[in-house]
């Protein structure tokens, strides 16, 4: 039986920047933003003091964000993915779900692409989307 490809932090930026339209603003060398029609849709956190190791109390250096296409949407994520997704409360109200970096490995491939897919198609403009459909690059890179 063949194995499915764990998701290293290199497959969150090979793939955010394989969509169409989207910029890489790197704020700094760790912690880049990737942008679509002028929005964020995957963002490398600086280390804040909202999300922290609840045992040593020293904060995450490693927060992926990821947005999504509702508030809503991000608790199938948060459920059925256990401890990896989450959420803080500075992102209350806002439709994003979060991942550490040192967890991603958790996800195969093939499930990183749909979280960033979900996150380009929640930011990106009609016209940008469209051009996703009129040239599929996912069965290229998965």
């Amino acid at each position: 039986m063949k194995s499915i490809p764990r998701a290293p932090v290199a497959d969150v930026h090979e793939l955010a920047s394989a969509l169409p339209g989207v910029t890489r603003k790197d704020c700094s060398a760790e912690n880049p933003i990737y942008t679509v029609s002028g929005k964020s849709f995957v963002l490398f956190r600086n280390p804040r003091p909202d999300a922290v190791d609840p045992e040593t109390g020293k904060r995450y250096n490693d927060v992926i964000v990821f947005w999504v296409g509702s508030e809503a949407a991000n608790l199938p994520w948060s459920k059925t993915k256990g401890h990896l997704f989450f959420t803080t409360s500075h992102f209350d109200g806002y439709p994003a779900v979060l991942v550490r970096a040192s967890h991603l490995d958790e996800l195969d491939r093939v499930t990183l692409v749909e979280v960033i897919a979900d996150a380009w198609l929640s930011r990106s403009s009609k016209r940008v989307a469209d051009r996703l459909a009129e040239n599929p690059i996912w069965p290229r890179i998965i």
